[in-house]
């Protein structure tokens, strides 16, 4: 039986919000491993002059977890 978890995370950028998600989950695979899917739960864009200079995600991101059996 496998256990899944989920971090959230924020990450940005500023070219899209395409380059946030893969921003967000570049920098979680660092630590984690097995990730399994990702879920924008938010998106965010901040204007200046009435253009976009930057764009963030928060985003969840599902991992499997190895199992150690102890029989």
């Amino acid at each position: 039986m496998s256990i899944v978890k989920v971090i959230e995370v924020i990450a940005g950028s500023e070219n899209s919000f395409d380059d946030a998600v893969q921003n967000a989950l570049k920098e979680a695979s660092k630590s984690v491993k097995n990730i399994k899917s990702i879920y924008v739960k938010e998106m965010k864009a901040n204007v200046e002059d009435n253009k976009i200079v930057s764009y963030g995600v928060n985003a969840k991101i599902s991992f499997t977890v190895d199992q150690i059996n102890k029989s």
